[in-house]
């Protein structure tokens, strides 16, 4: 989603790699470019003036401006405040350290993805925590919502609560909570409802849920495509109920990105969690530092290689080395590469976190090479 900005800020850095000098007057013209392209990616304006002053008074210290490298020295400076500006160095991790059932209220407006994100996030405590959690759909207000959300516990095989026709929010969570207590359940996911917009109704819903169920973990899910309205939303609902975090849906979209860039900032809360895709296992950990290297052109090698982990079976990779190492390797071997590429998420999404792959990925654009094409292979 970060596309338009990698590319506004690699030209500007582009341009201070090659030249073998820098004064400071070089660096505030760069800045000021940088400034317009996160403008133009809808970062809040206070948190782009934040940013560009932080980098600016780094940048043109001596140190800087007379080393071998001034333009890759003023790079790493962007890097490290863009990771600060994200959350810092390390991913914001669920705090499951509670005794069981583990509570985790999931909140936002209806359409942000919020249900199939509680699936998701169910789906992803099962298989990579080793956890048994249960899902509990508190939306009594949105037509065949609770159906929905067991319709998606039966594919990502999580036990739901059982629906009650006329019961209230806080009757249904109390009974969520009784029924995970007997059923030996480690964590606990209410997907409460949903609205069109912010209204008292909703925050005095969810409060009183929260009273009820005392939710180690209060996760916001807001919309990335929304841009800075979803920063708006994460201010609305963090000054009604203690949000521990937040989940950016859709961060597999076009969007410029400003929500990702200002969430932390702006609501001082971390985003624990990104939504990649439609698919209920397309959700990973933000990693502010794997993130800001993919704005700046330098690849996340590190998502690679867990992606590959996840989707590639070992005896599989050596199967294919063999043959490889052999001479032996054949179309039937190409499809099997291919279809693993497709389960790691396709060619456009690893061309982006590979470094210094940005022009092969305009190109493979601009040439209307996608995964449609693997499919028919």
């Amino acid at each position: 989603m970060f596309d338009t900005l990698s590319d506004r800020l690699g030209g500007v850095f582009d341009k201070l790699r090659g030249r073998g000098a820098l004064n400071e007057q070089d660096v505030r013209d760069a800045m000021r470019e940088v400034r317009i392209a996160l403008l133009e990616a809808d970062v809040a304006l206070p948190v782009a003036r934040r940013f560009i002053d932080a980098v600016t008074e780094k940048a043109v210290g001596q140190s800087v401006l007379r080393s071998v490298t001034p333009g890759q020295q003023v790079v790493k400076i962007v890097n490290d405040e863009l990771v600060e500006m994200l959350g810092g160095d390390a991913p914001a991790e669920l705090d499951l350290n509670a005794s069981p059932p583990v509570v985790i209220m999931m909140v936002g407006l209806q359409g942000s993805g919020k249900t199939t994100t509680t699936a998701k996030l169910a789906k992803l405590l099962r298989e990579k925590h080793g956890k048994k959690p249960m899902m509990a759909s508190l939306d009594v207000n949105r037509p065949a919502a609770q159906e929905q959300l067991k319709v998606l516990g039966e594919q990502v095989d999580v036990l739901t609560l059982p629906i009650v026709a006329g019961q209230m929010p806080v009757d249904i969570a109390r009974r969520a909570i009784e029924s995970a207590k007997l059923q030996a359940v480690d964590v606990l996911l209410l997907d409460t409802a949903g609205r069109l917009h912010v209204d008292q109704q909703l925050m005095d819903e969810m409060k009183a849920v929260s009273a009820i169920s005392a939710p180690k973990e209060t996760l916001l899910v807001v919309d990335s495509l929304t841009g800075q309205d979803a920063v708006n939303v994460a201010q609305s609902f963090g000054g009604e109920v203690d949000l521990t975090g937040v989940v950016l849906t859709r961060m597999d979209g076009d969007a410029r990105g400003g929500a990702a860039l200002s969430m932390r900032a702006v609501t001082g809360k971390p985003i624990k969690f990104a939504g990649t895709g439609e698919k209920l296992d397309a959700i990973e950990a933000f990693h502010p530092g794997r993130v800001a290297g993919r704005i700046l052109g330098m690849g996340d090698i590190v998502s690679i290689v867990e992606k590959a982990a996840e989707t590639i079976k070992e005896e599989d990779a050596e199967r294919l080395a063999r043959r490889m190492a052999k001479g032996e390797f054949d179309l039937e071997d190409l499809r099997t590469q291919l279809k693993q590429m497709q389960n790691m998420g396709g060619m456009g999404l690893l061309a982006g976190m590979m470094p210094g792959m940005k022009k092969a990925k305009q190109a493979m654009a601009a040439s209307n090479m996608d995964d449609k094409v693997l499919v028919r292979m």
